[in-house]
């Protein structure tokens, strides 16, 4: 960001001076601006202005891919809360069972039981798939880096 600060202000000094060859020559001063000197301030100017759009690009392009990684990240907490109680509820039928079976069975803590181990396993796939998401956005920049810095 100081980069773009920096370009900025020798943005604005190049228009400067410029302006006040343009100025000069307008107003006939005996002061005549050179003309290959202002067009050499006009070409700097130029490329002070592509490297500041090309600074804010690859700027805009980092703060996207963090609000993506924000995103997923948030998305993997949701899921691992969901895994968290599911768990919780598979711990508690399951002690229950164990309680109902050493009384005698009742097959509608059994039903109960089943299905939710069926759903603590269908969470913790879903947060398995959420984190594997987590790991390949953070991987995938790296991967292509090597791909990006040869070409």
């Amino acid at each position: 960001m100081s980069e773009i600060g920096e370009l900025e202000s020798r943005i604005t000094a190049a228009l400067d001076r410029i302006r006040q060859g343009l100025d000069a020559q307008m107003s006939g001063a005996p002061e005549q601006a050179d003309d290959a000197a202002l067009e050499a301030e006009r070409a700097t100017s130029a490329q002070l202005t592509e490297d500041l759009q090309a600074m804010q690009t690859a700027y805009d392009s980092v703060t996207a891919q963090f609000e993506a990684q924000k995103a997923q990240m948030a998305l993997l907490d949701a899921e691992l809360q969901s895994l968290r109680a599911s768990n919780v509820q598979l711990r508690d039928m399951n002690t229950a069972l164990r309680e109902a079976v050493t009384e005698g069975l009742a097959p509608e803590l059994l039903d109960k039981a089943i299905a939710a181990e069926v759903e603590a396993l269908h969470a913790q796939r879903s947060a398995d798939a959420a984190e594997i998401d987590a790991i390949l956005t953070e991987l995938t920049p790296l991967i292509e880096e090597p791909a990006n810095a040869a070409g």
